[in-house]
């Protein structure tokens, strides 16, 4: 489950929606479940190379765990000390506006260490 200041996302986008009023909102949302949604690698995921939708990669899964089902995009792009992940879009709801949702910036360092623990994580569960 990805964190922000240690908030899940989750409980991020839960309270954005509710406060928005979009319908449906809260508690639809989890994280990218390995057995469902193989990735070959964390670290060329959530470095945007694998995007798979409009130029974006999914950073929440429905909260049933399937991706396809209920997900949430956003674009990641790396700088040479940050990333940033903005432009988050709901595929199946384009007229929501997240545009007030982020940018939210990683120290790279920290960032990619993190997706070293979870590839280290995925390979040991596989």
């Amino acid at each position: 489950m990805p964190r922000i200041d240690t908030i899940p996302l989750t409980d991020l986008i839960d309270t954005f929606e509710i406060r928005a009023g979009m319908e449906p909102a809260g508690d639809a949302y989890g994280g990218l479940v390995p057995v469902f949604f193989r990735l070959e690698s964390a670290m060329d995921h959530f470095h945007g190379s694998s995007y798979v939708m409009r130029q974006k990669a999914p950073v929440l899964a429905c909260s049933c765990g399937v991706m396809g089902c209920w997900l949430l995009l956003t674009r990641i792009t790396l700088t040479g000390h940050l990333v940033v992940w903005d432009r988050f879009e709901q595929p199946h709801r384009t007229t929501r506006d997240y545009t007030a949702l982020g940018p939210f910036l990683f120290d790279r360092d920290q960032y990619d260490t993190a997706l070293q623990e979870l590839d280290a994580a995925i390979s040991a569960n596989e």
